[in-house]
């Protein structure tokens, strides 16, 4: 047996054990590191796009004084003042909330009284109190001493009817 062909053996660069094993850790590594990085690249990319929303209309809340059915609780005398009763319709399929309440023109009396003119009657608006008007319903709002007449009014305003056009401001 050649002794230096042994020893040239033993001496030589045989496979290491651990080698295989850090090499198959260290791919194992990459490969798990490439499918982080790739998830993360899939759920962090960035994109353009556009969308749209329609905004929807408020309808208009209607006014009336007096309609059948309402009452009186005061009544208008020369001097004097009463309280100006306002039915308020919302038709929207949302809430409203009064906010104020404006004179809107000069005040009128009925036909049935041609000679009151001028009526010598004045609509000043009181604070509102926090008013909300149901979705599709309707609501009397009385407003405490708003109508007031003059002293000056013709005597021929007596047993009037007086149209007080006002704006009523509402907010969703």
């Amino acid at each position: 047996m050649n002794t230096s062909r042994m020893h040239r053996i033993r001496k030589g660069t045989p496979a290491r054990p651990g080698r295989l094993a850090r090499t198959a850790a260290a791919t194992t590594a990459l490969c798990l590191l490439g499918g982080v990085g790739s998830a993360y690249a899939y759920w962090t990319a960035a994109g353009l796009g556009s969308g749209s929303a329609t905004n929807g209309t408020m309808q208009t809340v209607s006014v009336d004084a007096l309609v059948p059915g309402d009452t009186l609780q005061t009544s208008l005398v020369p001097g004097g003042s009463a309280d100006v009763v306002l039915r308020i319709t919302n038709p929207n399929p949302h809430d409203v909330a009064v906010h104020s309440v404006t004179a809107n023109g000069p005040v009128a009396a009925d036909a049935a009284h041609p000679g009151c003119t001028p009526t010598g009657v004045t609509f000043t608006p009181p604070q509102v109190p926090a008013t909300v008007i149901a979705a599709n319903t309707s609501l009397l709002v009385t407003l405490p001493g708003a109508a007031v007449m003059s002293l000056t009014s013709p005597s021929s305003c007596q047993g009037a009817q007086f149209t007080i056009p006002v704006t009523l401001e509402v907010r969703k």
